[in-house]
């Protein structure tokens, strides 16, 4: 239900590939970190979201979603299921097409919102699992 594959499908393939990746920092720890090297793999721009605006994989960091002066046409969060929510609206707000939330980050209701505004959305799944099997 939270990932169905067209969905998935659909938004590795379809809708676009700027991808803002919502708590990714030079810390080659993070799964973030590695996650968007293989998004970058194929060919995704990934802009890193994280308070300290760094720069990652070669690309300009930004404090926030509305602090990105272009259209983002997903957003992975790597956030704690209790700041999700919020990342999800935000999304929502700047006009992304589409939020993933990434393995272990689930929030039903931030689903259902991000869903009701018409945004495609899959929660609790990785793309850099799921990008290679297409």
């Amino acid at each position: 239900m939270y990932g169905d594959p067209a969905t998935i499908r659909r938004i590795l393939t379809e809708l676009g590939d700027t991808w803002a990746v919502v708590g990714l920092s030079n810390n080659e720890d993070r799964a973030a970190y590695g996650v968007a090297r293989v998004l970058q793999r194929f060919g995704k721009r990934v802009v890193p979201v994280h308070p300290k605006a760094e720069t990652v994989h070669g690309e300009k960091g930004y404090a926030s979603l509305e602090a990105i002066p272009f259209t983002v046409d997903v957003v992975d969060v790597f956030v704690n299921s209790a700041l999700a929510g919020a990342v999800a609206d935000e999304a929502v707000a700047v006009g992304a097409r589409a939020v993933w939330f990434q393995l272990g980050v689930v929030d039903e209701e931030a689903f259902a919102r991000t869903r009701g505004a018409g945004l495609d959305m899959v929660m609790d799944r990785c793309p850099a699992i799921e990008i290679p099997a297409l």
